[in-house]
């Protein structure tokens, strides 16, 4: 009896630790997440419809600049509170084994596993928020049941080994940056950065890694456009950077790559301002 009521403390105990801990991970990653994807949508939209193959005007130019704001305002939260406490866990699983000159690949390291993680939320909403992107006259809910009817459930991860390889250079680059940049704001200034300031340092970061890894956002977009069927539907990344490339060549690698900077930036600003701000609230 003694040492069940030991083992029942020691469960409750742990839960009451667990989840201030990570619930203000959770929380304060899926409102980050709300906050960026609604407000910056228009830009993304623009940058979806300039990467897609028919082009930007018959994609559909100005026109209905929230088609599918529907699919990122029901994935938005889940998707950002997974990377988020995926990459907090990890980061504080690998922070006994590694050696702060090692801080980097620690990050590195967490960023990538969070986007394996988050993927599984974020390719089915993007698979229909890009489809509903360049077709705004198709209502969100009927471009899903499209996709269910004509691919299955398979169709709604068409893209996901490209997500994947766009998120984790993305990250590689974008985390790191922001934490040393961070990290090097509060040494100067001799006490850690506050919520602006880490909002800053992620939007320079955002803006960096957006421009680097803008050719596997297009050849990610074209994968989630392409016909049934075709070759670039297969989901492989590198015939699609080609058959980019021969085509269009490298602006059309970098197809939309200043909405999207601008984007990003802005999103890293927001982002991980907001991350840091509820955070904060939350302690």
């Amino acid at each position: 009896m003694i040492q069940r009521s030991g083992l029942r403390w020691n469960l409750s105990h742990g839960l009451m630790w667990w989840l201030p801990i990570w619930g203000e991970h959770l929380l304060a990653g899926g409102i980050a997440g709300v906050s960026v994807d609604l407000i910056l949508f228009p830009l993304d939209t623009i940058k979806t419809r300039l990467q897609s193959p028919q082009g930007f005007t018959k994609a559909g130019g100005f026109c209905g600049i929230y088609s599918g704001v529907p699919s990122t305002a029901i994935g938005s939260f889940p998707n950002a509170a997974a990377f988020f406490i995926t990459y907090e866990y990890v980061k504080y699983f690998l922070r006994p084994y590694s050696p702060s000159y090692l801080t980097p690949v620690t990050h590195m390291m967490a960023s990538s596993a969070a986007e394996l993680v988050a993927c599984l939320i974020r390719v089915p909403s993007e698979v229909v928020k890009q489809r509903a992107q360049v077709s705004p006259s198709v209502p969100t809910f009927q471009v899903f049941s499209s996709i269910l009817r004509e691919e299955g459930v398979h169709g709604l991860y068409r893209g996901y080994k490209s997500t994947v390889l766009r998120e984790i250079p993305f990250s590689l680059v974008q985390f790191p940056v922001w934490e040393y940049l961070k990290a090097l704001w509060a040494r100067k200034q001799d006490h850690a950065v506050n919520s602006w300031q880490s909002a800053v340092c992620g939007a320079f970061a955002g803006g960096f890694a957006a421009a680097v890894t803008t050719p596997l956002d297009v050849a990610k977009t074209r994968i989630m456009l392409a016909k049934t069927g075709s070759k670039i539907a297969t989901g492989k990344v590198l015939p699609a950077l080609y058959e980019i490339w021969r085509k269009q060549g490298v602006p059309g690698l970098f197809a939309g790559v200043f909405p999207r900077m601008a984007a990003i930036s802005l999103g890293g600003f927001i982002f991980l301002g907001t991350y840091d701000q509820t955070r904060s609230l939350l302690l």
